[in-house]
């Protein structure tokens, strides 16, 4: 019985190849695009993972009332650990925040984060270098490593994993630091670093001002975390408050709280922090399932359509004896097969895509990993949608009835006309959501290409650099020598170029009103390299003696702040500084987007400032590679710390990777619309040639009767038109919502258009239209005799 069955499935899979085609075809491709969104889901989801205690771990924050951060102080950890017995563990670690140039003879790299722990931190991440986590004597020694790729780049010839001596900076810099080995640096976890310094203690001298680490803590199993979170709260205020005395100051520490953010959170939905991750995910996931959901929706809906090529065999069969489970699952098994053969198209047309994939998320997925869940993912995915695409139809075929069907007079169900026309409105539903999708994000990207940033990117060169240049006097000989070189007009240093990354931010006061607001250590030039411009006042200069010791120039958005009438002249106080504001600068992008401008303050001096590593010059765009290649030549002598070691990025591609999570998210959207469009498409060509040939003699007595061929053409196309129009009807108001949220994650953006909704109305009714056209031109040229003789 089964070899009959089996014969006979084959037989009407090849009879009516032209619809197996396109539902093998169809779900093929939809299945490609849903194995590498169950791929990615897995990977995005599955950072840290490999650690032990990932249920445990936790980051302690900071809620400010202004912002909220992951940054801590040193002393923070250590009280922690000794207050709480339900915290098995407390440590801290530090990042780099410039590239640190490491040499072995003609061996070079450059650690862009090498990254400093101590060693109840190097516990808690389960840090692994080879040979074992050591613990560093005393408070002095730190224990270095590097990243096993970097070891391997230093000393290829390595063997075993004794310490080796490298140069730090130039060849002929001097330093030489010692490395204590290798380790294991797990790219799939959210701390990672070219290279690591352990120490016992980390930051001994520093205070609960110096808010520049990161918390980490692993507490007991069954732990209260709430409670905790409450506790370290308490205990924080109490730290801060000891030996205040002013109100107002103890006031605004009442207001301060902290946080605990699990480990899990990091990667995709930190508390400070981003969630855009976590939202590209969520959204490409959706768009996975619904891909999927829409090519079954064409197996079904074609399945259905064919039901009466099928009704004499099912009631033969019924009449020699069938039950209707046995009927059930031989249609099951004739559906399984053509899934299981979607399937293994689908993973080699996922084979196929997958480099680009890799290379828009910049990641390195394989379908063939050992660790890879597809192995049971598949199998599980082929019987859903064996069950999801072939239940309805199964179900349909085994229930006709014997004595109807050998009559010669069966027509499929109302229910089925009905439950026809709704999966396919609902299938152009999905499409026009996404057409509309992809519009509106175009549209977005279009606007933050072309709005005016309030700085100027274009022709200024970022140059990477490890010499501190706080004191204006240091980088002045170092500009004399740039700006002797050709076609450079500025230069100028400071603690943060405007890539997107916060700035520090610190506690400064204007007349009685506190507030916390970012701050920028800056030289002269610095508002003139990037084209900033100037409201009222006016920008450092030479000329002012004072502009090196207690002038500042803020932001448009810190005048807001203050609520500062006639700012210039004006008193702000913070580093136990009193600064005389001599300039307003307007609000400029330099977090992008999707933050609003932040209140900053720009000084020359800052006693509680960061490091001014960040060399930015303005180079004139006709002399831009005579003028940079005059730069390596001269840089040893011009910087001898980095000496050889000239590297540069431009800015303008620097603040331009911004936009990189939404031309992602664009480029999805936009394959998620061409794949739903050409499956609906696909399914309305088969779906409409069904329906042409079933009107095949209504259309011959027709034309006998003088209908035009545009009267027939508007017939067969008025049905397909009207549910395409209430495809868009019910789609407009969830795209409507979806996008509008999307939008709101945006500081700056586009009012909502209508041209992507008529747009998409209009792209999918002339799709129709041409698709059914294409079908019903076959019907209408047919000969209305040969339609209408008896056989």
């Amino acid at each position: 019985m089964f070899k009959l069955n089996l014969k006979i499935a084959l037989r009407n899979l090849w009879r009516n190849r032209g619809i197996t085609t396109i539902n093998v075809g169809g779900l093929a491709i939809a299945l490609a695009a849903f194995i590498l969104v169950v791929m990615y889901f897995s990977y995005e989801t599955g950072f840290d993972k490999n650690n032990p205690n990932y249920d445990n771990i936790y980051v302690v924050g900071r809620i400010e009332p202004d912002f909220t951060t992951n940054y801590t102080s040193p002393p923070l950890a250590k009280a922690i650990k000794n207050s709480f017995p339900e915290v098995e563990l407390a440590g801290i670690t530090k990042k780099g925040f410039y590239e640190l140039a490491l040499k072995n003879g003609n061996n070079a790299l450059f650690a862009k984060n090498f990254m400093q722990a101590d060693y109840s931190a190097a516990k808690i991440l389960n840090l692994k270098p080879t040979g074992g986590l050591e613990k560093p004597n005393g408070e002095i020694e730190r224990l270095s490593y590097l990243s096993n790729e970097n070891m391997k780049t230093l000393f290829p010839d390595k063997k075993d994993n004794s310490p080796e001596m490298v140069v730090v900076g130039s060849s002929n810099s001097g330093i030489k630091s010692k490395i204590n080995g290798s380790i294991l640096n797990d790219l799939h976890s959210n701390i990672t670093f070219d290279g690591i310094s352990i120490a016992n203690e980390l930051g001994q001298d520093e205070n609960y001002g110096y808010n520049n680490y990161t918390t980490y803590i692993q507490v007991k199993p069954g732990t209260d975390v709430a409670n905790l979170e409450q506790k370290i709260t308490n205990l924080y205020r109490s730290e801060l408050l000891k030996g205040e005395t002013d109100k107002k100051t103890i006031d605004e520490i009442k207001s301060v709280s902290t946080f605990l953010d699990p480990l899990a959170n990091q990667h995709l939905k930190p508390k400070a922090g981003s969630d855009a991750p976590y939202k590209i995910l969520l959204a490409l996931s959706v768009l996975g399932i619904l891909i999927l959901v829409i090519a079954c929706i064409n197996f079904t809906n074609l399945s259905i359509a064919q039901a009466t090529k099928r009704a004499k065999e099912v009631g033969v069969k019924k009449v020699m004896g069938a039950y209707r489970l046995q009927l059930t699952t031989q249609f099951l098994v004739e559906i399984f097969m053509q899934c299981f053969a979607a399937t293994i198209l689908g993973l080699i047309v996922a084979e196929l895509v997958l480099p680009a994939f890799n290379n828009l998320f910049q990641i390195k997925l394989s379908i063939w990993h050992i660790d890879n869940h597809l192995f049971w993912q598949l199998p599980l995915i082929l019987c859903m949608i064996t069950l999801i695409a072939g239940i309805y139809p199964a179900m349909v075929l085994s229930g006709f009835k014997p004595a109807l069907v050998l009559k010669g007079n069966f027509s499929t169900s109302k229910q089925s006309y009905w439950l026809r026309n709704g999966l396919l409105v609902f299938q152009f539903s999905i499409a026009v959501v996404f057409i509309i999708g992809l519009l509106i994000i175009n549209s977005q990207l279009k606007y933050m290409r072309s709005e005016d940033l309030g700085f100027n990117a274009n022709q200024v060169v970022f140059i990477k650099n490890i010499a501190y240049f706080n004191n204006p006097a240091k980088f002045e000989p170092l500009r004399e020598k740039i700006l002797k070189i050709p076609g450079i007009k500025s230069a100028t240093v400071a603690t943060d170029v405007p890539d997107g990354a916060e700035n520090g931010s610190n506690g400064y006061t204007v007349n009685g009103v506190n507030a916390s607001i970012d701050f920028v250590d800056v030289d002269f030039d610095y508002f003139e390299t990037l084209s900033i411009k100037l409201k009222e006042g006016r920008f450092f200069s030479s000329a002012f003696k004072t502009d090196t010791a207690n002038s500042a120039v803020i932001n448009e958005s810190a005048v807001a702040k203050y609520g500062i009438k006639n700012p210039i002249g004006q008193t702000i106080r913070g580093c136990n500084t009193n600064y005389k504001i001599v300039g307003v600068a307007k609000d400029f992008k330099a977090q992008g987007f999707e933050s609003a401008v932040q209140p900053t303050i720009y000084a020359i001096k800052n006693s509680c400032g960061n490091a001014k590593l960040q060399i930015m010059l303005k180079i004139e765009e006709n002399k831009m590679a005579d003028a940079l290649a005059a730069l390596k030549s001269q840089w040893p002598e011009i910087n001898k710390l980095d000496g050889e070691d000239f590297r540069y990025e431009f800015l303008d591609e620097l603040y331009g990777k911004l936009f990189k999570k939404q031309e992602q998210l664009q480029s999805v959207f936009f394959a998620a619309a061409m794949l739903t469009i050409f499956i609906a498409v696909l399914g309305l060509f088969a779906f409409a040639k069904y329906i042409t040939n079933g009107r095949i003699k209504e259309i011959a007595v027709r034309k006998i009767l003088g209908a035009s061929d545009i009267q027939i053409f508007r017939l067969i196309n008025s049905s397909f038109f009207l549910m395409v129009l209430v495809a868009n009807v019910i789609s407009w108001p969830i795209a409507y919502i979806l996008t509008k949220k999307w939008l709101e994650t945006f500081a700056y953006r586009i009012d909502l258009p209508i041209l992507p909704f008529i747009t998409s109305a209009l792209i999918t009714i002339l799709l129709t239209i041409i698709t059914v056209s294409i079908q019903a031109n076959k019907a209408v040229k047919a000969n209305p005799v040969d339609a209408l003789k008896y056989e």
